[in-house]
């Protein structure tokens, strides 16, 4: 059974949160481009989780995308891998051996980062309507 609530409240949080990474690209905080969007793509993923039922707990968009079991793209899975690598360095500083997040993110991190969010987006969304669909949900009568 699918759970559209469920699924509608972590899609909806996974799109704002996106909203608020493209703000931040516009004022040039790469950094949190970076973590948002991987904040962003890990809600979404876990939208698709919550609406299926399962186990939605981690904070790695490729290790949730692995539990959905639907066979997510190449292209899908690495940009999750990318957006992985986002997650710890973005926010301390003490992940660095000197200088802060700020110093090391560019427009180009950022933008690339928004992209692989908006195809984890679009892929969960794509998803989710294939599978109401499949199970009688949403059909216009």
């Amino acid at each position: 059974m699918l759970d559209e609530t469920e699924y509608e409240r972590w899609i909806k949080s996974s799109k704002r949160t996106l909203d608020s990474a493209k703000g931040d690209c516009e004022r040039g905080e790469y950094n949190w481009t970076c973590f948002k969007s991987h904040q962003s793509a890990k809600l979404a993923v876990k939208a698709l989780l919550h609406g299926l039922g399962l186990h939605a707990y981690g904070h790695r968009v490729s290790g949730l995308l692995a539990r959905v079991e639907l066979g997510a793209p190449g292209e899908i899975f690495q940009g999750a891998k990318t957006l992985d690598k986002y997650y710890v360095p973005t926010r301390y500083p003490n992940a660095w051996a000197e200088g802060s997040p700020e110093d090391y993110y560019t427009c180009q991190d950022a933008k690339e980062a928004i992209e692989y969010a908006e195809a984890i987006i679009k892929w969960v969304e794509e998803i989710w309507k294939s599978l109401k669909e499949e199970r009688g949900f949403g059909k216009r009568s």
